[in-house]
């Protein structure tokens, strides 16, 4: 994360705390849109590296069913405790899942994670253990040694959200400043040259999997905890759709931006559910086209201008000193 994304993700938190505990009739929303952010994120790391990953609802629903099975079958009951557990079984699903999709690049990795949440749709949706296509219902957690429920008010399923958020933001800027987080956009411009240099690009893709996945889990813990309730449409590949909506629309140059992305986005669907209810669709999906002309590089790519573009990017300052040292020479 470069400065101007540090201040962006202190102006953001601040904005985001104070609408939360000003506006309680928001929480919930601000909420949800939290708990997607962190998904969006994972799946930002993904578009770094040029990947477009359409099954990132297959961790979500991982981590939502964790939560549900952990308190309804296994007696844990712990809040962090299960949102640990969400992590860790969705990050090793990802590990595993991983050197499969290492290998694949472009639209064959898209559809091969896209066909393995559809998978994973299907299995949630004829299981009846787990609830078929009712889904089950998560009872509140408990809050540290105390056995006593934790009340699911919206002020406190707000401030889980929102520390989850900061540390998760927090998490992905280290790893965003560390060499294997630098290789992602190295990777999406030219592969091979990363090869050369001695570094696996198919080992940097694979970590960023597991951790997209382990991301996309505790957001799916977060969003059970929000809704009270799981079901197979987690899995199901609009929710991923969702979520590359939200990557889009924030864009990839800020570990902040998929939350502006994912806030924004509930706000306009509930606008759009408010004053266009039978063509909410179009909505957005006349939004999103709009972002996609007008906004390639998302919502955060506003006021940075070309210079600052390109200073960004050593690669492209590189090979413009050679031009103008050719044009020189002629």
């Amino acid at each position: 994360m470069r400065a101007p994304g540090t201040w962006l993700a202190v102006v953001g938190f601040v904005v985001i705390g104070a609408a939360g505990l000003a506006l309680p009739q928001w929480q919930f929303l601000v909420s949800v849109a939290l708990s997607k952010g962190i998904v969006a994120l994972g799946l930002a790391l993904l578009l770094r590296t040029g990947l477009a990953s359409f099954g990132q609802a297959l961790f979500f629903a991982v981590g939502a069913y964790c939560v549900g099975l952990g308190m309804n079958y296994y007696g844990l009951t712990e809040l962090f405790a299960l949102l640990a557990v969400s992590m860790l079984v969705s990050a090793v699903l990802a590990f595993v899942l991983g050197f499969l999709l290492a290998r694949y690049r472009d639209i064959f990795f898209a559809m091969l994670t896209l066909a393995l949440s559809m998978i994973c749709y299907g299995l949630l949706l004829n299981n009846v253990e787990l609830g078929g296509s009712d889904g089950f219902n998560v009872n509140a957690p408990t809050l540290g040694s105390s056995a006593e429920p934790w009340q699911l008010t919206g002020t406190n399923l707000f401030a889980v959200g929102f520390i989850a958020a900061i540390v998760c933001v927090m998490a992905v800027a280290v790893y965003m400043r560390s060499t294997q987080g630098r290789l992602g956009p190295a990777i999406k411009d030219n592969e091979i040259r990363v090869e050369y240099l001695g570094t696996s690009a198919r080992r940097n893709i694979h970590l960023t999997y597991v951790i997209a996945g382990a991301l996309a889990g505790l957001g799916g813990a977060l969003q059970a905890f929000n809704i009270g309730h799981i079901d197979p449409d987690m899995a199901f590949w609009t929710t991923s759709g969702e979520f590359v909506f939200i990557a889009v629309l924030s864009g990839t140059r800020f570990a902040f931006s998929p939350f502006i992305g994912a806030l924004l986005l509930e706000v306009a669907r509930a606008m759009a559910y408010r004053y266009a209810p039978n063509t909410w669709q179009i909505v957005m999906g006349a939004i999103m086209l709009a972002i996609i002309a007008f906004l390639p590089g998302g919502l955060t790519s506003l006021g940075l201008g070309r210079r600052k573009a390109t200073a960004a990017h050593p690669v492209t300052q590189t090979a413009t000193a050679k031009v103008s040292a050719s044009a020189d020479a002629t």
